[in-house]
C-alpha cells in the first residue's frame, strides 16, 4: 500500500513564490533556460539548471554544474529566497490552466514502494538521463523538483483536499503562461494522520511525468544507505518529493515526433512507402488528430492526414495498440530507419502545448525532413498497462499543466 509522509519544505516567503517558481528542467533546452531567468536573479531555474551561471560552451553533464548547483541553492537559502518550514507539513498544490483544475497532495513517497512496484510506472529512462540526476539530487543534497504522480479517485481523500483549500492559500498567483497556481499548508495534525492513513489503503500509484527522477531518488538512497553505517531507514533519503492528483482532474496531451531525414528516400517515394500502411489525404489546413490511429503528417510544406489500415491494427495488444506504437512499428522504423527511438539522435520529441505550429518551424527550418501530430494516450490506458507492468514507447505522454518547481524543495539530511 501506498506510504506517504509530511516534510519541511525548504521554500519562497509570499511576496517572492511567483519569482522563484520555474517550469521544470526537462521542458527547455539551456538557450530557452538562460532567456527564461534573465534578469531573475531569484528564478528556481539558476538550481535546477546552473548550467546558465556558467560558459555557454560547459558540458551540462560536468561536475562544475552540479557544484554550482549547490552553490545556488546554498544562496537562495542564505538569502532567505528559500525557507525551511519549522515542522512537517503535507500541501495541496493547484494548477489552473483554462478549463482544465487539478489538486494534488505534496508529500514525500517512498523508495522502497517503487523498488517494489507499488508505485507503477509505464517508461524505460535512458542511462544518461538517470545519471544526470543521481548527481544533481546527491550534489544538491535535496529533490529539488517533485515528481508527478495519480492516483485513482478516491472520494474521502478529495473531499479532505477540497476542504483543505476551502482556506485563504499561502500562495496565489499566475505566470506569464496563464497558468493559476495556488498551494495551501497542511500542518494539522489530525488532517496529516487522517491523508496518510488513507493512502496507507490506495494499492498503487502511478508515475505521470518523472521516471528518471524516481529511478535517481532510489540510487542516491542506495548511495546514501551504502555510507551510512547507522542507516535505520527512517532518513529523509529514503524517500522522495511527489505531487500525486487524482486520475480524474488530469490532462494528457499528444508527444508529437519530428525527424531529421527521409532516410534516403524522395517525398513522393517516402509517401509512396507510407500508404502501404496508412490511407493519406492531403489536409488544406493542420492536421490536429481527433480520434485513435488518426496521423498528421507535414511533409515538404503540406500537411496530410494519415488514418492506419485496419490491417495493421491488433486491438488485442494493449502496447500495440497505441498510437505512439503504431507510429513506430509501422512508418517510423520501417519507412524511416528509426530502429530505436530512445536513443537515435535523428528523432525529436515535441510537447503537445507547443502546437502544430512547431512542428511546421522544425521542418520549414529545413533542419527537420518530416513531422508527425499524433491523437493523446488516455490515462485509462496509461493505468491499464501499468497494471500490466508493460511498458510504453518513449515519450507517449505530455501532461499540461507542468508543476512549477521551487514552490517546495525536500532536503535529504
Amino acid at each position: 500500500m501506498a506510504f506517504i509522509k509530511p516534510f519541511r519544505a525548504l521554500r519562497p516567503p509570499k511576496d517572492l513564490a511567483d519569482k522563484v517558481a520555474a517550469l521544470p528542467y526537462d521542458v527547455m533546452n539551456v538557450e530557452e533556460a538562460c532567456r527564461m531567468a534573465a534578469g531573475n536573479p531569484n528564478s528556481f531555474l539558476h538550481v535546477s539548471r546552473p548550467e546558465i551561471d556558467l560558459p555557454a560552451d560547459i558540458d551540462p553533464h560536468d561536475e562544475p554544474v552540479y557544484v554550482q548547483g549547490k552553490k545556488n541553492l546554498d544562496e537562495f537559502i542564505r538569502r532567505g529566497i528559500l525557507v525551511q518550514d519549522d515542522r512537517e507539513c503535507f500541501y495541496v498544490y493547484r494548477q489552473r490552466m483554462g478549463e482544465i483544475t487539478q489538486t494534488g497532495l505534496v508529500a514525500c513517497t517512498s523508495v522502497d514502494d517503487y523498488q517494489s512496484g507499488v508505485i507503477k510506472k509505464h517508461e524505460l529512462t535512458r542511462a544518461d538521463k538517470e545519471d544526470d540526476r543521481v548527481k544533481h539530487i546527491d550534489y544538491l543534497d535535496a529533490n529539488d523538483e517533485p515528481v508527478f504522480y495519480i492516483s485513482r479517485s478516491d472520494a474521502e481523500i478529495e473531499a479532505i483536499i477540497a476542504g483543505i483549500a476551502d482556506a485563504p492559500p499561502e500562495y496565489d498567483f499566475t505566470t506569464d503562461d496563464g497558468v493559476g497556481h495556488t498551494l495551501w499548508i497542511v500542518a494539522d495534525q489530525a488532517s496529516i494522520a487522517r491523508l496518510t492513513g488513507l493512502f496507507a489503503a490506495v494499492p498503487r500509484l502511478y508515475v505521470a511525468d518523472g521516471h528518471h527522477r524516481s529511478a535517481a531518488a532510489g540510487r542516491v538512497r542506495e548511495l546514501r544507505r551504502e555510507k551510512n553505517p547507522g542507516h535505520t531507514g527512517r532518513e529523509e533519503y529514503n524517500t522522495f518529493l511527489t505531487v500525486i492528483f487524482p486520475e480524474s482532474q488530469l490532462n494528457i496531451m499528444p508527444y508529437n515526433r519530428a525527424v531529421k531525414d527521409l532516410n534516403g528516400q524522395s517525398p513522393a517515394e517516402f509517401v509512396t512507402r507510407v500508404e502501404e500502411s496508412f490511407k493519406v489525404l492531403p489536409s488544406p489546413v493542420p492536421v490536429v488528430p481527433c480520434e485513435r490511429h488518426q496521423f498528421g503528417m507535414y511533409l515538404n510544406g503540406h500537411w496530410y492526414q494519415l488514418h492506419a489500415r485496419d490491417t495493421i491494427v491488433d486491438e488485442s495488444d494493449t502496447v500495440g495498440r497505441l498510437d505512439v506504437s503504431i507510429l513506430q512499428s509501422r512508418l517510423l522504423e520501417p519507412d524511416l530507419g528509426i530502429g530505436n527511438p530512445r536513443t537515435d539522435k535523428r528523432i525529436h520529441f515535441v510537447g503537445g502545448i507547443r502546437g502544430n505550429e512547431e512542428l511546421e518551424k522544425l521542418v520549414d527550418s529545413g533542419e527537420y525532413a518530416v513531422a508527425f501530430s499524433l491523437y493523446p494516450t488516455s490515462i485509462g490506458e496509461l493505468i491499464e498497462l501499468a497494471d500490466q507492468d508493460r511498458i510504453m514507447p518513449p515519450k507517449s505522454t505530455w501532461f499540461e499543466p507542468k508543476l512549477r518547481s521551487g514552490l517546495f524543495v525536500h532536503l535529504l539530511s
